[in-house]
């Protein structure tokens, strides 16, 4: 769902991130309130005044989505569910689920703390626009008045029962609780989300012939988000069941790919990393299988290639961390989800410093995919989603 990610800041533990997409919705807000919003409701300022107005607002909006989606998150953390963090992307943001929801309680809760919080936001705002009506400047009650609104409209717009929307997860908790099957729950919920999503693209095709290029555009693509993030939801639930509890054991690669800290690094270079262009390769010695440490392909890039016959492996070794090591019983989804923090490189399976084997998304993947078609699931496309 994402491309690059930068965090700016930590909130009660949670990372809040902002996607690269977000740029172009960030400069489109602060457009259309400097040259519409504000100069259609509140006339006879400058351009210069309708500007910053249009940035603070714009920036005080995107606050209100942080704690949109921090309420979220709160509500997550007290019922013990991992979160990642949130993201602001191009449609808005999203709190990052570490997992699934529980129960139908925890998804009820957690679904309604976001719309809610956007409510009392609305509240909250309409309340300093009133109190300030006879004396504080109007631009600054035209900011109070636009925030006031725009979070009302943030919480009816999530409200509607469109999977992954917060209507349609709380749809999802009651489908959930009077089924008894949480993911025949998700496959309904998801294919009303898609059907939503279809009904905004047509919508959008719509207000095209009638002219409304930039309104068309939005709808169009805020339809194809909608249909993509509810069959995305869907599969992640799939993945997310099929792969708990399965230890790495069931899919790790045996006889893994190592060097020899004596080996000099233009063998390195020329015999493993033009071969399989890895990240990192494990390092053994005093033995098959006897893991001392690891020597990435980022740092071998610091030497000069006319000195690769001068220096050996042994002086580029880095201990191995957590971070890129695993034991054969760790958890499937713990494993993917340190593979996701480290961009999708393999991991090394170890048990007491001795080398097992590694293991990379795509041999999770094919055990998935696999898994999934015995089943009768069929053969998804199925990636680690990143929400």
């Amino acid at each position: 769902m994402f491309g690059r990610r930068v965090t700016l800041f930590r909130l009660f533990g949670f990372a809040v991130r902002v996607d690269a997409s977000w740029i172009v919705i960030a400069l489109l807000v602060t457009w259309s309130l400097a040259a519409g919003f504000f100069p259609a409701g509140f006339p006879g300022l400058s351009a210069g005044t309708y500007w910053w107005m249009g940035l603070a607002a714009a920036t005080a909006f995107f606050g209100s989505i942080v704690f949109h989606e921090l309420c979220h998150s709160l509500v997550a953390n007290h019922y013990h569910l991992p979160m990642r963090g949130i993201t602001l992307f191009i449609f808005g943001g999203v709190a990052e689920l570490g997992g699934e929801p529980s129960s139908p309680k925890v998804e009820f809760l957690m679904a309604l703390a976001g719309p809610a919080a956007s409510i009392a936001l609305g509240f909250f705002f309409w309340g300093l626009f009133t109190a300030g009506r006879d004396s504080w400047p109007v631009q600054v009650l035209a900011i109070f008045a636009y925030l006031s609104w725009i979070n009302w409209a943030l919480a009816i717009f999530n409200l509607i029962p469109a999977f992954p929307l917060d209507g349609g997860r709380v749809l999802r908790a009651a489908l959930w609780h009077f089924q008894h099957d949480v993911r025949r729950a998700t496959r309904i919920a998801s294919a009303i989300g898609g059907g939503f999503g279809a009904l905004l693209i047509a919508y959008g095709i719509y207000r095209l012939f009638y002219g409304y290029l930039l309104a068309a555009t939005w709808y169009f693509l805020i339809g194809m988000f909608l249909r993509g993030a509810s069959r995305a939801s869907y599969e992640h639930l799939l993945w997310h069941t099929a792969l708990e509890g399965e230890p790495v054991r069931r899919f790790m690669r045996p006889d893994p790919v190592a060097v020899r800290p004596e080996m000099s690094l233009r063998q390195l270079v020329e015999d493993y990393i033009y071969r399989y262009d890895f990240k990192s390769y494990p390092v053994v010695a005093d033995g098959e299988h006897n893991l001392v440490g690891c020597v990435a392909t980022r740092d071998v890039r610091q030497v000069p290639p006319e000195e690769w016959d001068r220096h050996q492996v042994a002086e580029m070794v880095q201990p191995c961390s957590d971070r890129n090591t695993v034991s054969p019983d760790t958890d499937a989804l713990q494993a993917l989800a340190k593979m996701r923090d480290n961009n999708g490189a393999s991991l090394l399976v170890t048990e007491r410093n001795h080398l097992l084997a590694t293991v990379s998304p795509g041999d999770i993947m094919n055990f998935l995919a696999a898994k999934l078609d015995l089943q009768g699931g069929g053969p998804h496309r199925l990636l680690p989603a990143g929400q």
